[in-house]
């Protein structure tokens, strides 16, 4: 037989044990408060790339005589996402046949609006063949303005007539190894 306080204490007993098995349920499954951030890493390499002005031209000089001097510009331009450095070869094809010391050849780099310097300044295909010659540092943009005076010496005899010379240059650039950048953007 069942009493009233039987029944009242189970009333209050079966809410109690309710609350307890929650209580434990929400302890145990470990609820708390949380917060959350997100963020990410993009990252594209860069181009190196040139243009130049005359590319694949040729700087043709006829029927020069003792005491001329002769110029041509060309630009390269660093096009590219990446500074870099600017530098020339000289790839003499071996038909020099001026006599020694009458013809010359002058280069002179300007980078923007930089200071004119020589790059340059020696006898017709005196540089070695291949070995790179340091222009300067041609910034994403920069536009590099090369003169090339060829002069025939004012001494240069009957020998020198109806001589020849030429002479290819490679441009070359090369990544600076600072160049890369770093940002943090908001999300697209």
């Amino acid at each position: 037989m069942h009493t009233t306080s039987d029944t009242t204490r189970r009333k209050v007993l079966v809410p109690l044990a309710t609350l307890l098995v929650a209580g434990a349920v929400a302890i145990g499954s470990g609820a708390t408060f949380t917060s959350t951030s997100t963020t990410a890493t993009a990252v594209t390499s860069g181009t190196l790339t040139h243009a130049n002005s005359k590319n694949e031209q040729t700087l043709t000089i006829d029927d020069i005589k003792p005491g001329d001097v002769k110029t041509g510009t060309l630009t390269i331009t660093n096009d590219g996402t990446l500074d870099s450095e600017l530098a020339l070869t000289e790839l003499v094809d071996g038909t020099n046949t001026f006599e020694t010391g009458v013809l010359d050849l002058k280069i002179t780099s300007r980078i923007d609006d930089a200071a004119t310097t020589t790059v340059v300044n020696d006898e017709f295909g005196a540089l070695p063949d291949g070995t790179p010659v340091v222009i300067g540092d041609l910034p994403v943009d920069s536009v590099a303005t090369l003169t090339f005076t060829v002069s025939l010496d004012a001494s240069a005899g009957n020998a020198n007539q109806g001589k020849s010379a030429s002479a290819t240059f490679s441009w070359v650039t090369t990544q600076k190894n600072d160049s890369s950048t770093v940002a943090w953007l908001p999300f697209a």
